[in-house]
């Protein structure tokens, strides 16, 4: 709320116009795509779902119902799921 109209514009207009196809097709590593299913910033259906596919082996969750701001909307299942994501599995730092 503290930037200025020409600075969010801008920064809209870049990440919506930006292709990260390549960006995602290169993530090598374990992957947690949450979204929600009532986003209507960035439609489910064209960012958490197109995501997930393109990152090989991603896991996907989907929040029913969740808007755009999920970290304040459902900060307690957002953490609960992250904490949850990043104590199973591979961890390659630690290998280091």
């Amino acid at each position: 709320m503290q930037a200025g109209h020409r600075n969010a514009y801008e920064c809209i207009a870049a990440f919506s116009a930006t292709d990260f196809r390549a960006d995602l097709d290169a993530i090598d590593v374990p992957t947690l795509v949450i979204h929600g299913d009532d986003d209507q910033v960035v439609p489910f259906e064209v960012g958490g779902e197109k995501s997930a596919a393109r990152i090989p082996g991603a896991e996907l969750r989907v929040y029913p119902g969740a808007p755009h701001g999920i970290t304040d909307t459902h900060k307690e299942q957002l953490t609960a799921d992250l904490l949850e994501f990043i104590s199973h599995g591979p961890h390659p730092l630690e290998d280091q």
